[in-house]
Formats: structure tokens, sequence, C-alpha cells
């Protein structure tokens, strides 16, 4: 930068002589100048005023004050004893100097006063000698010059700073003053407390101040800066020169930023005292041009690392030549902190990127200044505390890597340890070095605490928030990259090579200096010292500055890792920094890991995901870099010394490892080139790389113990099958996918891993680790045992052609062990967190038996299932053991864990009763429960007229309702439908349960259908033909006894039978002449009839044919099917009985309802509309590149816009889900008003032209569902702030239901106002509490009742959940989330107590890279449960998963958050409330034979 100009060095060491032999007292002896100087400064000294009253000089010529100053500047040079008469010296010449003061001192004489200037030269020239150190003094005298040397420092820069009389000379003269003094007491090896050492940092530290001023005052010539760079290059082996250096360029850096970026950039927040290095003055111009010079000051930082470079000088040569036993220059003690100097240049260098990439806030604190200091003197002085810093982290940016040895210092105590090796001490020096993070305290080693909480983690980890106006990453490298890219070659090959290159050429040319070669001489040009490295110390061999070059490498990592989307980076930039790093990641033999590899993968968690040219070449190296870090429980670290907390590390590479899962598959059969070697040995496809990577996500799996990590990781196991399985579905139709079988050159690599590349040994691999893992470790981690329960499910999900029966049989008794595990805990450990987890484990249990509905056939696993639910429900098994007799119901006391367990074991057992197997109905999924209701059934009945089924008052009127068990509606139809021929008893039902509405249609039949047929409507088949043939008839006599009666002699028995004429006796004959008449009138009767009936038409005679009577229409159906099915039983319960005393007064099986009243159909309606499932919103948006408002974002979606969407967005949204026209639809449409509607009733149609993309509700919407849950996704367009701005849009909500929905939103999530638990006009009260109790729950778990909710619950707004498309990957950091929520309406809003709000969104990311891959990034609340599987921050994903993925990550997070609520009720929960609601209202209270009548009375 200066080599045309000249180097003022020679003027340095003239004035140097000059001043020592400027005094004539230097002719004299030695002792005749002492007693002249004594008797003169001593009178000088008086006058001061420092013991009494300062008088005016009396030195009024110019000859009478250079006289005095002759002998002053011989005074200087005494020797040390003369301590008092050196500082009388110092004290004259030190007042002297306020000439230049704006108000000198009274007793500066008349001629130093007229012409400040020129004595100020010569004073400031005089004070060279006090400097130049003295031989042979002890410590005590050495320190007495160290005061005064400090006394004069503080002059002269005091005298700089408030001076307005210098001129450029004297600038000048001051800074090559402040030069030479450096010169003489930093260019000698250092020597510990001489006073070189004691003062090294104050004179650099003065030199430094003052140059900076001198920048403002007066700017230093290039010939100065030249010189000042010459000198710093003969200081470089003391420590305090790059501390200054750093101390300084961070100080300039940060007013640089100011200027250059604005405000609104991130703030470099020095030490105070270092912030206020600059001077007030300092222009921009002139800000930028010193902070340049200043950073090409002290040279190349790699010539650091060659000590002969460094050891030049003729100083090391002096001593050398001088050693008693002969050494090299280079094996002076001193050069032992060589690795240390790097080490801080290169965190100097480190610190400043970070500041240009924005990471300022969190790393630069106390990088100098007093913490450092005290860290130094409070450590020990031996072994390798050569410079403890005080922070904990190592790098410069956030990572925690501390490279250290023993000692103080809380983080990076030192480089690689160097025994018996001279510290800086406890005098003056200190040794701040450049610091990442915060400070913790200066004492004891660093605690792997300290590191986790240095670093506020943002989401899952994926590093620092970098500056939005950053510089480009071409601007930093064009400033760093000569030095950076060297320092990270330090010991590698290429520099290996470049080394014996450089000494062949060095062994060509003559030497420049060459000795007698005797024994402790050195020939500084000679090849074999410059290359042999048996000629260094061992403390000096090139890996020992290892923890410099980790430094170099992670620098560059960061720099490359702040690429912006689109950004160029020259292709030479790419090619030295892959060079830099395939020579970083070899791995060595013994399969350690070192600072750098460490380094590397701390800083390089995003490398992968940016869209850097080429980066794919080393994949190769970082795999094998992640096989050493994250498969082995205990890292093998290749020097102990490192210091850094193996969590980070393993975050770190794991975010990696996320980046590179899908390329295997992506890239398939591409080759890999190796970028040293041209031949196609070492060549890799990518497809080859697959089962590493395969095995190191297993193996990370099995050792990881950080939740966090964990919960990356199972992210990324279920990313892997998810997306094996969908490649082999659609790229291969269904085969096996083996692929590294097709690659040639495979077989001999890891042949034994072959088989873990099929989808199905994925899963199975997957489900057994997994499984495993949950049981034995993960189970008190809520937030693992979630994320492992949603990869369960997940896995559940996947359709493996071959799947195992025994592998599923295997996974659902795990998670059965695993839930009668979590109940069986101590009832300390019951905690909402540990009910969480059986919730969420009796739901991914439905979700095996949902996807496997042949395990029920199994009839160990039907066992193991139903034993898990009895156990939900009642808190105990039936049989603890296999050979215990069974415990029945009515036995058993009623203890659930909890009433969450209890809902969630409920809800499985209807599953498995009423959808394993089943779903989706003919309905479709959309709805789980009957699309008919009686309006429906109705239009189908014979009697109905069809005009009359107008309303559903008039349909409801014809159905008599009952409730049963108080949780279930049976509305009874007595009238045969249209379609039925048959008059049978029948009746049709509808019963509204909790888990939905199911219609049925009964009758009683005698025969089945197969064997009544057409036979029982047979014709009448008229009368028989008459038989003509008249019989012979014998006559014969009647015999009313046998013939012998009359010779049986009668005995006492026969005479009890009185004969007739015994009666007339008895009782008179009047009596019975009277029964004789009526006898007679009988018969007279009798012949009368007869007599009429022969001549009527309907006699005998006349031939009436028989008819068969008409066949009945008229049944008592309702009755009939009530009575069969034991609903009419009144038997009376027994209270002592806790079965039979469940409901407070003894309960009726049946209660009937009095449907006339008109809010009884809206309010069966609205239980109609709470779904038995619970429901999600998603809302997609399309950001373009650089939009940050919300109409702008909005407007995308506009038909004339869609032509510029990215084509892979239209593809990811029909992979969400499946397009329904909401009209038809009778499931979640992402409205309140219009969900859950039964087709053909009539909606508003909105006519609009639909577009592909138009999915914002109006018409059509994306919607997905399974058993238990709904999902609507809606891309919002402006048509959804017109329609939602609309407030009165209640849909069939009365208001006092929506003042009364008792604290709605207090069971949070996207569940509808409309659909949550309504009590009467009043509010829930104690009395609907004690109704819950009837519906046969347990006393002891009580729920919580309505209005006792925490008042800071009620607040809770529903989860938003938003899937943004990005073009470019920062405009996540813009996006408008306050302002879309306008358009995120679903009508529900309007019960709430508080809209949603922006820091309750969860937002998912997607933004597409230029290799056809995508990029997650995940933002939401930091809560403890916020972040669900299996999407992770970071994570790239292939466009074959990507709907899925969204669609799961969607849906956990919102189970999470209803799994966080503790006021959430599950939807089956609030429909049987609901259900009591209605009773509650409606009941008639019948007693029995009111019940019976009013079955006997007729529908209307």
């Amino acid at each position: 930068m200066y080599s045309e100009w000249a180097s003022l060095s020679a003027q340095i060491t003239a004035n140097s002589c000059g001043a020592q032999c400027f005094s004539v007292l230097n002719k004299f002896p030695a002792s005749a100048g002492r007693e002249v100087v004594v008797s003169v400064v001593k009178q000088l000294g008086t006058n001061l005023g420092i013991t009494q009253n300062a008088e005016p000089s009396h030195l009024v010529k110019d000859e009478e004050v250079k006289w005095c100053m002759d002998v002053i500047c011989f005074g200087l040079s005494l020797p040390l004893q003369e301590h008092e008469t050196i500082k009388d010296c110092v004290n004259v010449y030190c007042e002297w100097l306020t000439a230049l003061h704006p108000q000198p001192r009274i007793s500066v004489p008349k001629p130093i006063c007229e012409d400040a200037n020129l004595y100020a030269r010569q004073i400031i020239n005089h004070f060279h000698n006090l400097f130049v150190p003295r031989q042979g003094e002890s410590a005590d005298t050495i320190k007495r010059q160290a005061v005064l040397c400090h006394r004069v420092l503080r002059t002269l820069q005091q005298t700089a700073q408030i001076s307005q009389l210098m001129d450029r000379q004297t600038w000048d003269t001051l800074l090559l003053f402040l030069l030479a003094i450096n010169e003489i007491l930093l260019a000698p090896p250092t020597v510990k407390d001489d006073v070189g050492d004691q003062l090294c940092e104050r004179v650099l530290s003065v030199l430094f101040e003052v140059w900076l001023l001198a920048c403002v005052r007066s700017f230093p010539s290039p010939s100065m800066w030249k010189t000042l760079q010459e000198s710093c290059a003969m200081w470089r082996h003391r420590v305090a020169l790059v501390d200054q250096w750093n101390r300084v360029n961070l100080a300039l850096t940060a007013r640089l930023l100011e200027f250059s970026y604005g405000p609104a950039f991130p703030q470099l927040k020095n030490a105070d005292e270092d912030g206020q290095l600059i001077p007030i003055g300092m222009s921009n111009d002139c800000v930028a041009q010193t902070w340049y010079r200043f950073l090409r000051m002290i040279g190349n930082p790699t010539a650091l690392c060659s000590p002969h470079i460094i050891s030049k000088s003729s100083h090391f040569v002096q001593w050398a030549l001088t050693h008693e036993k002969g050494a090299e220059t280079h094996q002076h003690p001193c050069l032992q902190q060589l690795p240390q100097i790097f080490l801080n240049a290169m965190k100097g260098i480190s610190s400043q990127v970070d500041a240009f990439l924005g990471l300022s806030k969190t790393s630069l604190i106390g990088l100098t200044g007093g913490g450092a200091r005290n860290a130094i003197s409070s450590s020990t002085t031996t072994s390798s505390t050569i410079a403890a810093s005080t922070t904990s982290g190592a790098s410069s940016s956030s990572s925690t890597v501390a490279i250290g040895g023993s000692g103080g210092g809380a983080g990076i105590p030192a480089g690689p340890g160097i025994p018996g090796s001279t510290g800086t001490g406890a005098g003056g020096g200190s040794a701040p070095v450049p610091v990442p993070t915060t400070p913790t305290s200066t004492s004891g080693p660093p605690s792997a605490s300290s590191s986790i909480n240095s670093l506020p983690l943002t989401s899952m980890g994926a590093g620092v928030e970098l500056a939005v106006a950053r510089p480009k990453c071409n601007s930093i490298l064009h400033v760093f990259h000569e030095w950076l890219f060297e320092a990270a070659h330090i010991g590698g090959d290429t520099w290996r090579q470049n080394r014996k290159k450089q000494a062949c050429e060095a062994s060509k040319r003559p030497s420049s200096m060459i000795m007698e070669h005797r024994k402790g001489s050195i020939s500084l040009s000679q090849p074999n010292s410059l290359n042999d490295p048996q000629s260094l110390p061992p403390t000096l061999t090139i890996d020992k500055y290892e923890s410099g070059r980790a430094e170099a490498i992670g620098t560059l990592c960061k720099i490359f890792c702040a690429k912006k989307t689109g950004e160029e980076i020259l292709p030479v930039y790419l090619a030295r920094f892959y060079m830099a790093l395939q020579q970083c990641l070899k791995i060595t033999e013994s399969r350690e890991c070192d600072e750098t590899l460490a380094s590397i993968l701390l800083h390089s968690s995003d490398l992968f995901r940016l869209d850097l040219d080429g980066i794919n070449v080393l994949l190769p190296g970082f795999i094998a870099a992640l096989e050493i870090v994250l498969p082995d429980k205990d890292l093998k670290l290749k020097t102990q010394s490192m210091v850094f907390n193996r969590t980070e590390l393993r975050r770190s590479a794991i975010n990696i490892l996320l980046s590179i899962m899908v390329l295997p598959l992506h890239y398939q059969t591409l080759p890999i080139r190796d970028l040293t070697s041209e031949t196609s040995e070492k060549m890799f496809t990518f497809i080859q790389l697959k089962s590493r990577l395969m095995n190191i996500l297993m193996n990370a799996l099995q050792v990881e113990t950080d939740a966090q990590n964990t919960h990356m990781l199972l992210g990324g196991l279920l990313l892997c099958v998810q997306d094996a399985v969908t490649f082999e579905e659609t790229e291969l139709g269904g085969g096996n996918a083996n692929l590294s079988h097709n690659s040639s050159g495979v077989q001999h690599h890891e042949a034994n891993l072959l088989s873990s590349d099929n989808a199905h040994a994925l899963f199975v691999r997957a489900t057994y680790l997994v499984c495993h893992r949950l049981i034995s470790s993960w189970k008190t981690d809520l937030n693992v045992s979630l994320a492992a329960l949603e990869l369960l499910s997940g896995l559940a999900r996947l359709h493996i052609r071959e799947t195992d029966a025994l592998e599923c049989k295997r996974a659902v008794k795990w998670i059965c062990d695993y839930i009668c595990y979590q109940c069986s805990r101590p009832p300390p450990a019951h905690s909402k967190d540990l009910h969480s987890t059986i919730v969420a484990a009796f739901q991914c249990t439905a979700a095996w038996l949902m996807q496997h509905p042949y395990l029920l056939q199994d009839k160990d696993c039907l066992q193991t299932v139903l034993e898990v639910v009895e156990l939900g429900i009642s808190g105990t098994k039936s049989q603890s053991k296999g050979t215990d007799i069974p415990k029945f119901k009515d036995e058993k006391e009623l203890k659930p864990a909890s009433m969450r367990v209890r809902d969630a074991a409920e809800n499985l057992l209807t599953i498995i009763l009423e959808q394993v197997g089943y779903f989706p109905s003919e309905c479709g999924p959309e709805s789980i429960s009957s699309l008919l209701d009686e309006l429906a059934l109705m239009k189908h009945c014979n009697s109905m007229v069809p005009a009359a089924a107008a309303s559903s008052e008039q349909a409801i009127a014809k159905f008599k309702y009952f409730v049963t068990e108080n949780s279930t509606i049976l509305a009874l139809l007595e009238e045969p439908l249209g379609n039925d021929q048959d008059p049978q008893p029948t009746v049709t039902l509808l019963i509204r349960g909790p888990f939905g509405r199911h219609a049925w249609t009964m009758q009683l039949r005698h025969l089945p259908r197969s064997k009544s047929g057409i036979k029982y409507h047979a014709v009448n088949p008229g009368r028989p033909i008459p038989m003509n043939d008249v019989t012979q008839r014998l006559d014969c006599e009647q015999k009313n006894f046998p013939d012998g009666v009359d010779k049986v002699q009668p005995c006492v028995a026969d005479y009890s039978i009185p004969t007739i004429e015994q009666m007339r006796e008895q009782y008179g004959t009047a009596s019975i002449r009277e029964l004789e008449s009526m006898l007679e009138n009988q018969s007279i009767h009798e012949k009368l009839a007869w007599a009429e009936a022969d001549t009527s038409a309907d006699s005998l005679s006349h031939a009436q044919e028989c008819v068969p009577p008409a066949v009945c229409h008229e049944f008592h159906a309702a009755r009939l099917f009530l009575s069969h099915f034991g609903f009419l039983g009144f038997e009376t319960r027994n209270p002592h009985n806790p079965a039979e005393a469940l409901g407070n007064p003894p309960q009726r099986p049946l209660i009937v309802l009095d449907t006339k009243s008109t809010a009884f159909a809206a309010d069966l309606d609205r239980l109609d509309k709470l779904s038995a499932r619970t429901h999600d919103t998603v809302y997609v948006f399309y950001v373009k590149s650089g939009q940050t408002s919300a109409q702008q974002i909005i407007a995308n979606m506009a038909e004339e816009q869609s032509a510029g969407h990215d084509p892979h967005f239209a593809s990811m949204l029909q992979t969400l889900g499946w397009p329904v026209q909401v009209s038809e639809h009778s499931g979640w449409t992402g409205f309140a008003h219009n969900s859950w509607s039964l087709k053909g009733t009539p909606e508003e149609q909105l006519k609009s032209t639909a577009n592909e993309l138009n999915y914002n509700g109006s018409q059509r919407v994306l919607y997905w569902a399974d058993v238990s849950s709904e999902i609507a996704f809606v891309v919002p367009t402006t048509w959804n702030l017109r329609y939602n701005s609309d407030t009165s849009d209640g849909g069939s909500i009365s208001s006092t239901d929506q003042i009364s929905s008792s604290n709605v939103w207090a069971r949070g999530e996207s569940e509808s106002a409309a659909v949550l638990a309504k009590s009467k006009s009043r509010n829930l009260s104690l009395e609907l509490d004690t109704n819950r109790r009837d519906a046969k729950e347990p006393v002891p778990p009580t729920r919580r009742k309505g209005n006792v909710t925490k008042p800071t619950l009620l607040a809770q707004a529903p989860a938003k959940i938003f899937l943004v498309w990005l073009e470019s990957y920062e405009d996540y950091l813009n996006f408008p989330l306050e302002d879309v929520l306008a358009y995120t309406r679903t009508g529900e809003e309007l019960h709430t107590l508080q809209l949603p709000r922006a820091s309750d969104c969860h937002v998912i990311f997607v933004h597409s890279l230029l290799s056809g891959l995508l990029r997650v990034k995940l933002q939401g609340p930091p809560g403890r449960m916020s972040f669900a599987t299996p999407l992770v921050d970071g994570m790239v994903l292939s466009r074959r998963v990507v709907g899925n993925l969204v669609r799961q990550t969607a849906l956990n997070i919102s189970r999470r958050r209803r799994l966080d609520n503790d006021n959430y009720q599950p939807p089956h929960v609030r429909r049987r409330l609901k259900v009591q609601d209605i009773v509650q209202k409606y009941k008639m209270d019948l007693s029995e034979a009111e019940l019976l009548a009013h079955l006997f009375q007729r529908a209307i």
C-alpha cells in the first residue's frame, strides 16, 4: 500500500541516538554531570508548585532555557538509583509542556510560552532517555522507572488531546517519538518483568490513541503509516500488540457501521472505554481511511505461524549470538506465545466479520478492557494460561467452542498447553482477547450451563439472526479473504506443499545473510532452518496453531452462510472456500474431533440450504465429519484442552444432517466429483450415501440425550421414512428401491447396510428404535415423548405394501405399555405434563388401529388395547395378571388418572367400536355423522305430503324424543319410510350422542327376510271345490253311560248329588218353577234369533265367502323398541352400591323431552353443529420477492396474478388436501357459519369464476380429515377481508349464546365458538356440574367448572397457523403478521374474549431452492410445547412430501396447543354437555304411569 513511499525508520534511529548524545554534560565524567543536574533540577523543581506555591520562572532568555534543557536531558538518562533527580526532571518537563495547553502553568518560562512548538519538540525528543531500558536493575527500581514513564505518557496524551497549538511538525515529532519508545521497549525479545514487559500495553495504547487523535488533527503522511507498519512487524511477538490492534479495529468498525449502514443496523457494542478511543471530531471519510490503514497495520496475521519470520529482527539475532549454549533465533522462549497471539488475531478478524454480519449484539461485549485484565491477574501464570478470556464461548460469534487449558477465565483460557511458558503475569501487562458472547464469572472452569444459556436460541437453534442490511459476502471477502483463506490452510496438505516449494526456491538463491557456521550462529535464509520441523521447539509445531485455524475456517463458514437468496458469490471465492473446507474436514485415522472440525460444524449449519453453487462436492466430507460427531455417546476429542458445549455442537451437526437428508433420493445416481483427485476411484454417487446418512440418523437418535436435539432428529426420521415411501410409490411404481445395487462400484461400500435402503426396512428400524427409546429413556420428558408419539402416528399413516403385521402389533403393544407405565407412576409424578403424554399416546394408538384394522382381529392385540382403554376409563385393570379372577365393572371404583385421560380412553373405545375398518363411511371422510336429520327423513316418509316438510319444527313434531344415560338423545319416528313395502312394526331412530349423529331403521320381524319373502303377501286362494259324494251314515243309539252302570252298587258318595225330587222337597216348588220359566224364555229367544239369522244376508245359507283381514299399518313401534331394548325397566337403584349410586337421584333409564318449545329445533341444530372431531384452519400465503405489505401478498392470489407463481406452489396446494365445493360440503369449511351443514340445504351461492388456485372459502376450499380431526386450508383473497368485516355474521348462534358460551376460548384452539359447550342464558353454574356427574362419571377427579377458570386463561385466543411460500427466503423477517390476521377470520372470533394476536400465530415458511428442494422456517410463540414435529426449523424437504408433512405439522401444533390448555374439552365432552343442557331445558318430569301413557300417544 505504501511501496512507493520512503520509510522514516532511519529518522527514528537518528532521534534516539541524538537524544542520548545531545547533552554537553556527556562530555564530562558522569559524577560531575550528576552533581550539576541534581543542583539545577532541584532548584527548578521548587518553582513548580508541587511542595510550595508556584512562582513565575526566572528563565527569561532562550539561551537560559536551552542550557537548562541540556542539563535536564542528561538528567533523564541517569541511572535509576538517582530516582528523585529523574523524577524532578520529569516534573519540570511535564510542567513546561503545559505551554501547549490553552492555559499554561505560571512556572513555564516565557521563551517556551512564546515558541511552544519548538521547545515541545525538543522536550519530547529528550524524554527518549527516560524510556531506555537500564541494564541489571532490580525489580523495584524498574517499577519506579515504569511509574515515571506512565507519568510522561499520560502528560503527552493529555497534551495531545487538549492542545490547540500543536503544528504538523510537532505532531510528527510526537508520533515518531512514540514509535521510537515502542521500538526500544518492544522490539527486543520479551523478558519477564523488565521495563518493556511492564510498559508494553501502555506504550502501545498511547501510541494508537495518539495516532487516532493525529488522524483528526493532522493526518499522518503515507511515510508515517509505512513506518508504523514496519515497526509493528517488529513487535508481533508481543501479545499486547494484537490485543490493542483488535481494540482499535473494533472501535473503528463500530463507527464505520454506524454511518455505512445507518442506525437500524445492529450496533457493535464495545466496552465503554473502547468506545471513547475514537476522537469526537473524526469525519466519516477519516474513519474509513483510518479503519482500513489500521486493519492492514500488522501485515498478514498468518506470518505469526512462522517463528522464523517473527524472529528475523536484529534483536533476536543478537540474543541468539550471545546465548551461552548457542541457539537459533526462533527458539527464544517468548515465541511460545505465538499460537495464542495468532488465535487472538484471528478472533479479532472474526469479531469484525461478525460486526459486518450484524451478529454484534451477542458477540463482542467485553472484548477488551477491564474484565480481561481481571481474569488474567487472577489466573495462574504457569502452564497454558497465556491469555485468559472472560467469556464463555470461543468463537466470536455465538458458538461455544472455548479453546483452552487450565487456569482462570470461564471460557478460553489459552491455546494448547505450553509447559513452563511464561504468562503475561499479574503486573502491568494484560492480554485481552476478542471475546464472543457475554462475560461470565472470571473464576472456575467453564461450566456447561453457562454455555447453554449464553445464547437465546431462536426456535430450534438454527443459529443467530443476521442483520437484514448486511453487506454482500463478496464485499466482506474482498477485505478479509486473503488472511482467512491462508489461515484456514495452515497445517493442511496444500500448506505443506507450498512450504516445500518455498524451501526449494530459497535454496536456489544466494543467502542474504551468511555468517560463519559455528555453533550458535545462524543463517537466516538457510533452507533447512526454514523448513525443518525438528528445529522448532515442540510448543511451536504447526498443530499448535490449530485454534487460530479453527477460528479462521469458522469465520469463513459464517461469511458464506450469510448469503442471501439470489446473491452471487465469486466462483474464485467459492473454489477457495471448498478447498479450505476439504482440507479441514480431512478425518485422521484416529477418528477424533479436533477444533477445526468442531468450528466448521458449529458455523456451517446453513451451508447446504443456501443454493451455493457446487456445495455438494463437500457432501462426502461432511458426512464423514457427522459420522464422528453424532453416532458416539462420548465424542473423541483430539486434545482435552478443547472446551465447548457438546450439545451445541451436536445441534449444529443435526442441522446439517437435516439439510442433506433428502439429497440422495433427489439426485439419485448423479456422481459427486472429488475436488482434489482427477481419478474416478473415489467418486461417489448420491444414492450411495443414503445408507450412511440413515445410519448416522439412527445412531444419533440412539445416543442423544438433549431434548431439543432429539426433537430435531425425530422430525428428520419421519422425513426420511416418508420420503422413501413416497419415492417408492411414485418414482418406482411401488417396486423395491434398493437403488444402491444399480450403481457401479457400490458393492464394496458398506454392503452390509444395503438392507437399510428400502422404505420397509426404514419403517421397521424407525418403529423399533423410537418405541424402545420411548419406553426406556424418553418417557419422563414431555416434549420428547410428544415428538416420539407424533412420529409413531406419522409412521402408522404410511402405506407400505409389505407392512409386517407383527411389527405393527409390536408397536401398538409398546404404546400400550407406555400408557400403563405412565398411569402407574406414583401420585407425586402425576402432573399435567404426564397426563398430556398419556392423552397423546391414546391418540397415537387410535392412529395405528385406524390404519391397520386387521390388528383387532388378533386376540392378544385386542386384549392389550381394551385393557388399556379400561385402565384409562376406570383407573385400574380387571385383571392385573393373566391368572387373576376378573373384577367386574359393577364392583370397581372409578378412579381414572384424570378426566382428560378418561376422555381420551373413551374416545379410543368409541373409535374401536364404531370406526376401525369402517372409516371413511359412505358419507366420505368429511363426516363421521349421518347426513340425515329429521327434515331429510320426513321427506322420505309415507304419510308426509312434500309441501308439509317445509320447516324443521314440523318435522321434529313427528318424532318422539327421549334421553338415555344423560348423554344420548333418541329421536323416534314410528312411520315407515316410503321405500319400505313391508308392513312390519318399523321405527326410525336418530341417535345423537357424544360422538355424532347416527340414523337407523329397525323392524320387528318374526321371520328373517330370506324366509318370509313374497309368500307373506299371498293372494286369496278362493274356496275349495265341494265334494258331492254323500257318505253312508249308520244310525246308532248314543249311550251316556256304560252298559253295566246299573249293576253297580251305589255308595254314600252317589247320594251326595240330590235328585230333582229332593230339590223340590228342600227348596219348595216355587223356586223350581221360576227356574223352569227362565229356561223356557231363553229357548224361545234363541229360536227367534236363529230364524232372524236365516232370513238375513249374512246367514250361512247365503254362502258368504271369508276373506283375510286387512294388513295392519298401525303399530306402536316406539314402545316395542324401548321395551325390547330394556329402556322401560323401572327397577329402583340401591344407593349404597357405588356402581348404582352414580347419579345423585336414583335415575330413570329414560327421560322424555318436551318438543313443543320453539327453541328446541334451534338447540338441536346447535348440537348438530358441534362437530365430534377437532377442526383447524391453515391459511396459505404466497410472498413474491421483496413484498412486505399484506395488500401485495393477498393480491398475489388474484386471478390475474396467478400466472407469475412458482409452479411448485400449485402442486404443493394440491397435496395439502382435497378440493371441495363449499356448497356441497358437510364438514369444516374454515368458516363457522357454513360448516357441518347438510348437503342440499340452501346456501347462498356467490357467483364468481373460480380459478385453479381459488381456495378462499367463497366457493372452494382445500379439506382433509381423519377419524378424529378435520383441517381446512384457506388461501385468502380480498374477498376474505370483505366477508370477515361483517361482524353480524353469527350463523345460527343466538346472541344470548354468544354472551354465555362460558369462556369459549378458554378452551383455546381453532375450535368454533359455536361448537363449544354452551349453557343456558345463565352461565354454567354448579347445577350443570351435578348433571355431569349424572353421566356416570366418577366423583374424585372432577372437571373444572365453567366459570371458575383462571382469568388469565379467559383471554387465550385460537391458534392461527399460516403456511407462507417465500420466493426470497429473507422475506420471512418482514412478513406482515399483524396485517394479514384480518384476512383470516373464521367467524368464531366473535365469541372469543380477545382477538387472536400476531404473537400467538404459528408460521411455517417454505422457500423453494434452485435445486427443486424446499427449505423450511418455523416461527411461533415461545411456548414449552409450541414446536411440533415432523417439520423442524431449517429442514430441507423434497417436493414429494411437503404437503403431507406440512399437514401433519399443522395438526400436531394444534394438538399440542390443546394438550397445553388446562381448560380444553374434547369435542365429545362438549357434545355431551350440550345434551345435558338440552335435558335441563326440555325434560318432562313424568311418573312411570305418565311415561307409559305418553308412549301410547301418537305423534302429530
